[in-house]
């Protein structure tokens, strides 16, 4: 069964807008710990809040994050 989008509804518009975003480290080195991606994601969170935007999903590894965000 699939599940129906959530849709963002403003006075004359529909829409449901999503953005994949990717960071990467340079020379894809390992250096990202656990620490600082459980910042990082606490940091992105109150960003996306602060623009009124929804982080849907985040992933990380040592070398990169990706953020799913809704906006």
């Amino acid at each position: 069964m699939v599940s129906e989008p959530e849709y963002r509804r403003g006075r004359s518009v529909v829409s449901a807008l999503h953005v994949h975003l990717v960071f990467v480290t340079k020379y894809r080195r390992g250096v990202l710990t656990d620490e600082m991606l459980t910042t990082c994601e606490q940091v992105m969170r109150s960003v996306c809040d602060d623009f009124g935007s929804r982080l849907v999903e985040f992933n990380g590894e040592g070398d990169h994050v990706h953020l799913l965000i809704e906006y």
